[in-house]
């Protein structure tokens, strides 16, 4: 046996796990949710969590978090992002535990309910989060504040709506992740401008008196204009 190995044996083993920040919209209440579930084991065991669980042996930290989302709500290619590692000594009372936190964004329309229900998951609105397990809400604080970064900087937010969308739609999902009312002409003003949206023939009737022509995000033409040092700018602030 060579000495690596006798260095390996002799230092503790600790697990590791990953969670997932799951986010969606709902579209009809404009909200931002969040997918929660009820722990069914100890410690803490039926109170509110994260969907989570811990790394085999034989997958990657991401493969982890894919697995758990794909378990969870059904859905394999969907916006995935590692946010931050937690190690606090005491921050699990069943035992040492090191937790990486991912976020995802998926459409509420495309969710599996059956595989939703078959786990107990719940959609919590995101300004209604109740106390979580651990240092859940922390990690929830912390996706949520990155992913209102990453809006204004990257066109991520399109992961969240359907393939087509009116400008009202697109700013009230803005406005549902920054939770506050942002100006209509210059919010429409700056995403018009960037060229990114295809406008279509079709019209939403039902909930625009007049009809709010629908829209689609072209990714082709972002990959074309990042290409060419295009820099997507959507401040809000």
């Amino acid at each position: 046996m060579s000495q690596r190995d006798n260095v390996y044996q002799r230092i503790p083993r600790h697990l590791v796990a990953v969670d997932c920040i799951i986010f969606s919209y709902d579209l009809v209440k404009k909200v931002l949710d969040l997918l929660l579930i009820k722990r069914d084991f100890e410690p803490a065991i039926g109170k509110w969590s994260l969907p989570g669980g811990f790394v085999r042996e034989d997958e990657d930290m991401e493969d982890a978090a894919r697995r758990i989302l794909y378990n969870l709500t059904g859905l394999k290619d969907v916006f995935l992002e590692q946010s931050y590692t937690y190690g606090n000594v005491t921050r699990d009372t069943g035992a040492r535990v090191i937790s990486t936190s991912y976020f995802a964004l998926i459409k509420h329309q495309e969710i599996n309910d059956e595989v939703k229900g078959k786990h107990g998951a719940h959609w919590s609105a995101v300004s209604e989060i109740p106390d979580l397990i651990f240092d859940h809400n922390e990690m929830v604080a912390r996706a949520l504040n990155e992913l209102r970064c990453q809006v204004r900087i990257k066109p991520v937010g399109f992961e969240l709506l359907p393939e087509t969308f009116t400008l009202v739609q697109f700013q009230d999902l803005y406005e549902a992740i920054y939770h506050r009312i942002m100006d209509k002409r210059n919010f429409r003003r700056k995403i018009l401008a960037m060229n990114l949206l295809e406008k279509l023939n079709e019209k939403d009737k039902v909930n625009s008196k007049r009809g709010a022509f629908y829209y689609r995000f072209i990714p082709e033409k972002y990959s074309e204009f990042t290409r060419n040092g295009f820099y997507f700018d959507l401040d809000v602030n």
